[in-house]
């Protein structure tokens, strides 16, 4: 799986936690009396246990994949494919990082630009475009971009440990 896919994976478990997230805090908002007013207190812990709960369970098929990558490319392919394999990774990861942080933050910077007034300002077509921008701009810039790192990490580290296996 190359890096796309495995962004595509990363992406998709956040989308996953982040509703499942909504419609607990819709739930509470429905079943606590209170809330809005402050005089009910939310179930925090609920919402904690949903995002932790996601970020351990739905991570496991894009790290298992990167750690099976490795040894399925070094023992079928050899060592050399394994260091191609390996520079390729982190050349397309590092400039898939980069785009992503910055791309994310542009986006979110756009949003806050138009909410200050500017292009229409809030509720204009410009601002509804922008929101949506956002909603794919705060994965790209927390998330997707910054795992990409880890990702890297995670291949060279296991190629590592491997490497008297290949040879």
């Amino acid at each position: 799986m190359d890096l796309k896919g495995q962004n595509a994976l990363v992406l998709g478990a956040l989308g996953r936690a982040g509703t499942a997230v909504v419609e607990e805090v819709r739930r509470q908002f429905r079943e606590i009396p209170g809330i809005m007013e402050g005089t009910g207190k939310p179930e925090y812990d609920h919402c904690v246990s949903i995002a932790t709960t996601a970020a351990l369970k739905k991570m496991i098929v894009p790290a298992v994949t990167a750690v099976l990558v490795v040894p399925a490319i070094g023992f079928i392919l050899g060592k050399e494919a394994l260091g191609g394999a390996l520079a390729g990774a982190t050349i397309v990861g590092v400039i898939m990082g980069i785009m992503m942080s910055n791309a994310g933050g542009a986006w979110d910077n756009a949003k806050k630009y138009i909410e200050k007034g500017n292009i229409g300002g809030k509720g204009s077509d410009a601002h509804m475009a922008a929101v949506v921008g956002d909603t794919v701009g705060d994965p790209f810039k927390d998330t997707s971009g910054p795992s990409m790192n880890i990702l890297i990490k995670l291949m060279s580290v296991v190629a590592l440990v491997l490497a008297p296996l290949f040879i």
